[in-house]
């Protein structure tokens, strides 16, 4: 793909044919269309929006084999999640790391039942271990948590799962894939497929910004729309009345100073006082507070936080924090939609965590397939599974995968890598920090770490299209402090002008801003 700065972006002969089109840009279809480029197929992915614009910009920043997934008796998805959290950190370290966790202990049986489970957690791990589950005493906790609540404190368990920027590591997979041969287009919806006598299904694509159309063909299409998946089934001509596969919830998450744990260290409340979980998570400078997991009928493209929600994190923060978090303390909020998959009608209107976090594959008569569930750190496994399910249907030829453990771009050997609880800097591009050196404007810094040079080289490389692409994926701006975001903000719309970027959306940016602050005051 050409740079959003450039027209026409769909760069594409009418009814050019790829043997797998994926229509969803996220975590999903950005792993798959990696893998199956890697395999040697021809792949085209369409994103109707920016890539993980949805829920894979949106989650707890964490990579993760699901430590209450345990108690569950979930093994083996807990040993996969393990498996696949191993990889991501191999195959991205400047955006993947490990990260320490401690949970504190407030009552006498607390410590050694957690201290247990994750003793189990680390045998499951096997030689993915990050590191060894460690009992820590009151002094030893208050030490590594100087920010938690002392009173009734006997103590904690230290252990290690990983974290991520789930923006970035996407920016990563999509980049990787187009080095490999992918052509990925974001701002492109898909209008329309139908499947031709010939087996093959026509798209026709748009893109949103240039208004341009092209048609094309796929010998397999997926769909990993997200939550959006039973949608995209209902508007095509491939399943007449489709029943519903996803049953979504959402997670909200309220970013506040780093002071308030004052710990490179993460907290983890695994049973709050309605048997929730807690986290805190120290990430790019600030701490990020969450998450709740609530039932979500409708599907807007920026959901809000229901009030007992954000009432829930800081009520639950302030008791087992120091200080009291009030919303006044909070820079931004954010909530994002998870695709749970729901078995039936009756299941979807169940309480989230009754259902499914593992992964569905379904295939219509006509040969869409679907993919729904999972979870960022199993996005490997997922794209694995699809691709399995696709050449066992004939749908594609038998492949291998190579090597899929190849690092992404950007990624480096031996080369050591700056903590991700550390604010953001030019570190997060990895190896190819060279490539913003090289445009203009690194002695420029417009905010938080963000220099000109990083937005040109946004819009030149990393498919971005407006402001809100910038200060919110390519750089965290929004999900770190809404009204730094906004204050920068015009400067960056400069940039993108000069770059040739001809509506950077700026006041639409600005009311987004808006919309990350509870409760809403303006800016």
């Amino acid at each position: 793909m050409t740079p959003c700065s450039s027209r026409p972006r769909l760069a594409l002969p009418d009814g050019a044919v790829f043997d797998l089109v994926v229509i969803g840009g996220g975590a999903t279809g950005l792993s798959l269309a990696l893998d199956a480029t890697r395999r040697g197929f021809r792949v085209a992915l369409f994103e109707s929006h920016d890539f993980a614009s949805g829920t894979s910009s949106r989650s707890t920043k964490l990579l993760h084999g699901g430590v209450r997934y345990l108690a569950q008796g979930r093994l083996g998805l807990v040993r996969e999640a393990l498996t696949e959290r191993a990889a991501l950190l191999q195959m991205a370290p400047h955006l993947a790391q490990p990260l320490s966790f401690v949970m504190p202990a407030y009552r006498w049986w607390q410590r050694p039942f957690y201290g247990c489970g994750l003793v189990l957690y680390d045998l499951m791990a096997g030689q993915a271990r990050l590191g060894r589950t460690r009992w820590l005493s009151r002094p030893g906790t208050l030490q590594a948590l100087p920010g938690v609540r002392a009173a009734g404190l006997r103590g904690g368990v230290a252990y290690w799962d990983g974290q991520f920027d789930d923006a970035r590591l996407a920016l990563a997979f999509a980049r990787t894939a187009q080095q490999q041969g992918a052509q990925l287009f974001n701002h492109t919806a898909v209008l329309d497929l139908h499947r031709e006598h010939d087996g093959l299904t026509t798209l026709t694509v748009c893109d949103r910004l240039g208004h341009t159309q092209a048609s094309v063909r796929g010998r397999c299409v997926v769909n990993a729309t997200g939550v959006w998946v039973d949608q995209l089934r209902k508007s095509t001509d491939t399943a007449p009345k489709p029943e519903r596969l996803v049953s979504p919830s959402q997670g909200v998450h309220l970013v506040v100073d780093r002071d308030f744990l004052g710990s490179d260290q993460a907290l983890l409340v695994p049973h709050t006082r309605d048997g929730r979980v807690l986290f805190a998570v120290p990430w790019l400078g600030k701490l990020v507070l969450g998450t709740t997991d609530t039932p979500r009928p409708d599907l807007p493209r920026e959901p809000e936080a229901y009030a007992q929600e954000r009432q829930f994190i800081l009520n639950e923060a302030s008791a087992v924090l120091q200080r009291p978090v009030h919303a006044c303390d909070v820079r931004s909020e954010w909530v994002g939609l998870r695709p749970l998959v729901a078995r039936d009608q009756e299941r979807a209107g169940q309480a989230t965590r009754g259902l499914s976090r593992e992964h569905t594959i379904v295939q219509d008569e006509h040969g869409l397939v679907t993919v729904v569930g999972g979870k960022w750190t199993t996005c490997r496994a997922m794209a694995d599974d699809v691709l399995a399910h696709c050449m066992a249907h004939g749908l594609l030829p038998q492949r291998n995968p190579g090597n899929p453990l190849d690092p992404l771009l950007g990624a480096s050997e031996g080369q050591r890598h700056v903590p991700l609880h550390q604010p953001p800097g030019i570190h997060l591009y990895g190896s190819l920090a060279h490539e913003v050196l090289a445009c203009p404007g690194n002695d420029r810094l417009i905010g938080m770490g963000l220099t000109e040079a990083m937005v040109r080289h946004a819009v030149r490389t990393e498919w971005a299209c407006s402001v809100e692409d910038v200060l919110a994926r390519r750089w965290r701006t929004l999900f770190l402090d809404a009204r730094e975001a906004a204050r920068m903000a015009p400067a960056v719309e400069r940039i993108l002008l000069e770059e040739g970027v001809g509506q950077p959306g700026l006041e639409d940016f600005l009311k987004l801003c808006r919309h990350y602050l509870p409760p809403h005051p303006a800016i």
